[in-house]
């Protein structure tokens, strides 16, 4: 994949702070290409759901100081209205969290959580809604028939949970995707389905994602690049390559040397490669 492009995608440059504390984000730089993955990896209280609510406008606007500017496709999301934003979220940028059972309608049936998400920002006959709730359920992996549509949250695993987010993120083929840990709440393996099932969804629609992790080894196989979010500041950002064979800044060296060495054997410069799907 090239990510070479005449404009980026998105072009952050921002910092956000509550009154009398001290800043949350501090000058924070960085760009993604048009289908491009970015994992942004730091550890908790860096700052990282922070950066996606302030790139979303959603942070609490009258306790929040945010400075920079965001854009996004050409567009300073900073300054955009809420009702600009409004129609921006769910359809150009969409958010996968990292609780699946708590993000959906336990009293609602999927079927009616999807309508109400194509609905949102499509018009058009009910056929037309099902046919895309149907395709995006086939496209994360996940039945489409009227059995499971008539599910609720409660009757389904976590993964297919995690599974049912992402299809309704998807419903509008989104130009970013933000996954806010997105598979912290989940077991090694479903996680991997998962880390495996956005690779592919990059590859086959071109969407680009920002894939927010405390985990920096769950970012190797699925990531073009990585920043690293330090104390709300990034310290470093490089190709998912040059970051695990050769990172620069003391605290990538320190989360380097934390993660466990499953191949020992393999060389410094071929250990992000063996998770590569």
């Amino acid at each position: 994949m090239s990510l070479q492009s005449i404009e980026p995608l998105l072009c952050a440059n921002v910092s956000v702070r509550y009154a009398g504390k001290p800043a949350i984000l501090r000058d924070v730089r960085f760009d993604m290409q048009p289908s491009e993955v970015l994992g942004l990896i730091g550890q908790s209280g860096s700052g990282k759901s922070t950066l996606a609510m302030t790139i979303l406008g959603l942070l609490d606007k009258k306790r929040s100081h945010v400075e920079g500017a965001i854009k996004f496709q050409g567009s300073d999301l900073l300054q955009l209205s809420e009702h600009e934003l409004r129609a921006l979220r769910g359809r150009t940028i969409a958010l996968v969290l990292q609780s699946p059972l708590s993000s959906l309608n336990p009293a609602l049936k999927i079927r009616t959580q999807l309508k109400e998400a194509w609905r949102a920002h499509a018009s058009g006959t009910s056929a037309e809604c099902l046919r895309a709730i149907r395709t995006a359920l086939e496209n994360v992996s996940l039945p489409s028939n009227d059995d499971f549509l008539r599910k609720y949250p409660s009757q389904m695993s976590v993964g297919q949970a995690q599974r049912v987010l992402i299809a309704m993120a998807i419903l509008h083929q989104p130009a970013l995707l933000i996954a806010d840990e997105a598979t912290s709440a989940l077991d090694v393996i479903t996680q991997s389905e998962i880390l495996s099932l956005f690779r592919a969804l990059n590859r086959s629609t071109g969407m680009a994602i920002l894939y927010i992790s405390h985990d920096l080894a769950s970012v190797a196989g699925i990531c073009d690049r990585i920043a690293i979010l330090h104390e709300g500041a990034i310290v470093e950002c490089g190709t998912t390559q040059q970051i695990f064979a050769n990172p620069r800044h003391e605290y990538t060296q320190k989360l380097m040397a934390a993660m466990p060495r499953i191949e020992p054997s393999l060389p410094a410069n071929k250990m992000w490669a063996a998770s590569v799907t």
